[in-house]
């Protein structure tokens, strides 16, 4: 495998534990018409972590179907009043998330709560950190931060495969998988051969396990499929295959990566019942 590759697309393989189902649609994107991929090589040329991307035009609603900004929710979380521990009172979580301007509060669904926050640390850095947020029915409660890597190139808000860049943008998460069996996670869970990489990354380091545990953004993608599934709606120039992943010590083509305690601890606090979703880009981006 070329030493650029990351996130391969590979054809689509019979899930194993959690039975495959239909999950709500990508929050920035319209589902296709179904189309279900029976190639069996990596073609690195449509990846999203491997050769391409996804897409995040935030500014063209044509490009990415109807989107969460184009529908904000009208029931955002309102502050509420702080509970008590033998009569004292405890922290109360932020109304909102921090970091988060206006424009992407707005792109969060009403119905999401539980919230993976990538910051980057600017436009062109690879390098970012990893927030999971739940509503706790009052306010939004932080989890630890993670260190996590970007794209190469850094962060877009119009994603094209083979730009080096993460798509900015808010995505659902529906379906996970990995080259190790299933964790115990709630999502939907395909664990396959079909993760295998090898290979080194841009920095020479080894990509050898970067697929132990994935979670697949629904980025150009259609949910409730493996993450090798090869569909893509919006095109195969738009990119595919970006993921949350095992980090390489190294940057990505498109995925986000994070350690890989963080990526188990990851998979087994996401749950489909909280429409989980990632809202990604970097710091600057995020606070419009």
């Amino acid at each position: 495998m070329a030493s650029s590759i990351d996130c391969p697309d590979r054809a689509p393989r019979a899930a194993s534990g959690a039975a495959r189902r239909p999950s709500a649609g990508p929050v920035r994107l319209r589902t296709g018409v179904w189309l279900r991929a029976v190639v069996l090589v990596v073609l690195a040329a449509l990846t999203g972590c491997g050769a391409g991307s996804g897409t995040g035009a935030r500014d063209d609603p044509a490009a990415t179907g109807t989107t969460a900004r184009e529908h904000p929710s009208a029931t955002a979380p309102v502050p509420g009043a702080a509970g008590t521990t033998q009569g004292r009172p405890t922290t109360e979580a932020p109304a909102v998330i921090p970091g988060l301007g206006p424009r992407t509060r707005a792109w969060i669904p009403g119905d999401a709560r539980q919230v993976v926050v990538v910051t980057g640390r600017d436009r062109n850095a690879n390098h970012s950190e990893a927030v999971l947020y739940r509503h706790n029915g009052t306010g939004w409660q932080a989890g630890p931060v993670w260190p996590a890597r970007n794209a190469l190139r850094g962060w877009t808000d119009d994603h094209w495969a083979g730009d080096l860049r993460s798509p900015i943008g808010v995505y659902s998460l529906s379906d996970a998988g990995g080259l190790l069996p299933d964790p115990g996670t709630r999502l939907p869970y395909d664990r396959s051969d079909g993760f295998a990489v090898s290979g080194t990354g841009f920095e020479g380091e080894p990509l050898e396990g970067s697929f132990d545990y994935v979670v697949a953004i629904d980025y150009n993608r259609e949910p409730g499929t493996s993450p090798l599934d090869l569909t893509r709606p919006l095109g195969a120039d738009r990119g595919g295959g970006i993921w949350l992943h095992v980090d390489h010590d190294g940057p990505t083509q498109g995925c986000v990566s994070l350690e890989k305690q963080h990526m188990r601890d990851l998979l087994l606090a996401l749950d489909p019942a909280l429409h989980p979703v990632v809202v990604m880009g970097d710091a600057a981006s995020l606070r419009e």
